[in-house]
């Protein structure tokens, strides 16, 4: 078997390097652990004292920019919003021939089938302690991110309304992208195309704009013994429903994790009838990165009964 791209020895020198600056003494790898089977990006842990180094590769020409848009994205929730996010290691973004590495301090965590009901309930709570942070207007004007391999503008939009943020600034480039990734029929797009002239009657009540994870499936919140930590983060002030339509976007979650999240902030009764319309931007979005594998074919019927739910 191949080595991972990881452990060349160049990229392990340099990694090396930048956890001895971070901990200002030297620092040496013990040990690898291969975590691609849970990520988009070939990553793992470098194992050493007194901390271990989470790495993420990421070999397109972009890497750099979403590593650090990634960056951003932690300090302004960790500042914002008090809750915990992975500290960066030195820089946090190294640029090297094989491409960009995102380099984090790695966490002890609990696997998401070993956490209580308490540990479920805490990452509700961390959730709704986001989005108790306030904008006046929808977007965010500092930075865009990145929802997954995916641009995300985040720029705001002059109505300042949120059918219109969602639908200019999410539905809309997301529906673009799947259209040219020829994964997407004409048919099915025309539907969407139809369903977001229809959103302002569709969105419900007029939402305080609220800071968002952006990408809050439940892989994406990692549980320490201390309490919940956002990882993956693509945030912006938008529609807190939003982050609640993802929690179980490609998985089931606790009914703890939404009783979590009602100890601080209350959920609106209408968002039941709400939460596809909120999830139909990360099907276009499956669809226009992976929409002719095993994993994302199904995704077109998702958008077929999303369009057919809201007609």
């Amino acid at each position: 078997m191949s080595a991972h791209p990881l452990e060349q020895t160049s990229v392990v020198r340099e990694i090396e390097r930048a956890a001895s600056a971070h901990l200002a003494g030297r620092w040496v790898s013990s040990g690898f652990t291969d975590l691609d089977d849970r990520a988009s990006h070939p990553c793992g842990i470098f194992h050493g004292e007194p901390f271990s180094v989470f790495v993420k590769l990421d070999t397109a020409a972009e890497g750099e920019e979403q590593f650090t848009a990634e960056l951003q994205g932690l300090d302004l929730l960790r500042r914002r919003a008090s809750v915990a996010t992975p500290r960066p290691v030195a820089e946090g973004v190294l640029r090297l021939g094989a491409g960009s590495l995102l380099l984090l301090e790695a966490l002890p965590e609990v696997p998401a089938e070993a956490r209580s009901a308490d540990q479920w309930r805490s990452i509700g709570r961390a959730l709704a302690a986001a989005h108790q942070v306030h904008d006046e207007r929808f977007g965010l004007e500092r930075f865009d991110g990145f929802f997954g391999p995916l641009r995300q503008d985040n720029r705001p939009v002059t109505s300042n309304r949120w059918a219109d943020f969602y639908a200019e600034r999410r539905l809309i480039p997301l529906l673009r992208s799947a259209v040219d990734s020829g994964r997407l029929p004409a048919e099915p797009a025309a539907d969407v195309e139809r369903l977001v002239e229809r959103l302002p009657s569709l969105c419900g009540p007029e939402p305080q704009p609220s800071l968002l994870h952006g990408d809050a499936q439940q892989n994406n919140f990692l549980t320490t013994t201390t309490g919940p930590v956002l990882l993956d983060t693509a945030p912006y002030f938008g529609h807190p429903e939003i982050d609640l339509a993802l929690v179980d976007y490609f998985a089931p979650v606790p009914r703890d994790l939404f009783d979590g999240y009602q100890d601080l902030v209350s959920i609106d009764e209408g968002f039941r009838q709400r939460r596809e319309l909120w999830r139909l931007f990360g099907y276009l979005a499956v669809i226009a990165v992976d929409g002719a594998s095993a994993f994302g074919r199904p995704f077109l019927g998702r958008v077929a009964d999303t369009v057919a739910l809201y007609r």
